[in-house]
């Protein structure tokens, strides 16, 4: 997690933003909050992307299918501009460590019983992806 930088927003819709919480090819990832107060994470696509219409199209499918998902192993929509000038969607906040940092740096490698955990816990995801039809590009545990 990073400090907001002085080119970064202050808001995204309804959305307080409060930190960065990494970047990819598609855009950035911050965290933010609600005006109640619920903890989300906000990608906002990159602008030089918005400006294609076919990337926007691909976009609000992606949207979309997010949304069939559910969210019981999966961090679930709950808002989105997809005909904002920058398209972005919210999605429930999910607070840890990556499993970058937990094996990488804090702890090694996992006992076989957490890894058993994750590992089901991935695969029910996987498998409500799966069920709605969509195949995915970016999963992380």
């Amino acid at each position: 997690m990073e400090k907001l930088g002085s080119g970064d927003p202050q808001r995204i819709g309804a959305y307080r933003l409060l930190a960065r919480l990494g970047a990819g090819g598609m855009g950035q990832v911050y965290l933010a909050r609600s005006d109640r107060g619920r903890t989300v994470a906000v990608k906002l696509v990159r602008e030089e992307l918005a400006a294609q219409e076919e990337f926007r199209e691909r976009f609000r499918q992606e949207v979309r299918a997010a949304r069939r998902v559910g969210g019981y192993w999966t961090a679930p929509v709950l808002d989105a501009d997809t005909e904002a000038a920058v398209p972005w969607v919210a999605t429930g906040y999910v607070a840890g460590p990556s499993l970058q940092q937990v094996v990488g740096h804090d702890h090694g490698a996992l006992p076989e019983r957490t890894v058993r955990i994750l590992a089901a816990g991935l695969a029910h995801a996987l498998k409500d992806i799966h069920a709605a039809g969509i195949v995915h590009r970016d999963l992380k545990p």
